[in-house]
């Protein structure tokens, strides 16, 4: 069978987690947890850790234990200069341009992020839309559910015709059961959590073609 679409994260997977950018949106996390609700400093790393396995994301686990404005959290942690951090990848930018399957990001992270990130990385004409965390309310990767509207939105009716480019191996994991094809980015040697694993961009093409 053939595939259709490719669905690629976001966060330290179009660009190395190395960069730092994702340290930084941590480190906002908590400090709005820190200001805006007044968790005790002390609390603030078990609890983004509870949230993150309990819920999939830090805001997540927010929503559900304390009222907050999401889109003023989404807009606070994603307040770092990413163009300090980021630069293109000729050999990604390639990549995209001549993969000819329809392309989506799909991310926890928030669509003003998602865009900021595309423009400095200069992807931003090789997607066909994007997915992001506000679009998966009230749930979000590695949920189950969310894959589920990742495909309404991107009208595939067939998982088996869909691939998930992702860093992070319980979201591989996760959409394998669904029926997608996964690829794990950042890693060199199989795993049982996901379908095929990848460290460079420029294998892409060939891994899709067998």
């Amino acid at each position: 069978m053939s595939i259709s679409t490719v669905f690629i994260d976001l966060d330290d997977t179009l660009y190395p987690a190395s960069s730092g950018v994702w340290e930084l949106i941590k480190e906002r996390i908590g400090l709005f947890m820190l200001e805006e609700l007044k968790i005790p400093a002390e609390l603030i790393q078990p609890l983004r850790r509870q949230y993150y396995e309990q819920y999939g994301t830090a805001l997540r686990g927010l929503q559900n234990n304390y009222k907050i404005d999401s889109d003023k959290f989404l807009a606070f942690v994603h307040d770092v200069p990413i163009s300090d951090y980021l630069k293109p990848d000729p050999t990604l930018i390639s990549v995209l341009r001549n993969l000819k399957t329809r392309k989506f990001i799909f991310t926890n992270s928030d669509i003003n992020h998602t865009k900021r990130v595309l423009r400095v990385l200069q992807l931003e004409n090789y997607f066909d839309g994007i997915i992001d965390v506000k679009a998966l309310d009230p749930y979000c990767k590695p949920m189950p559910q969310a894959f589920k509207i990742a495909l309404q939105l991107a009208g595939e009716t067939d998982p088996a015709r869909c691939v998930m480019i992702d860093d992070i191996r319980r979201t591989t994991k996760t959409a394998r059961e669904q029926g997608f094809f996964t690829i794990l980015f950042g890693e060199e040697e199989p795993l049982a959590d996901a379908d095929e694993v990848l460290s460079d961009w420029a294998s892409l093409p060939d891994l899709l073609n067998r």
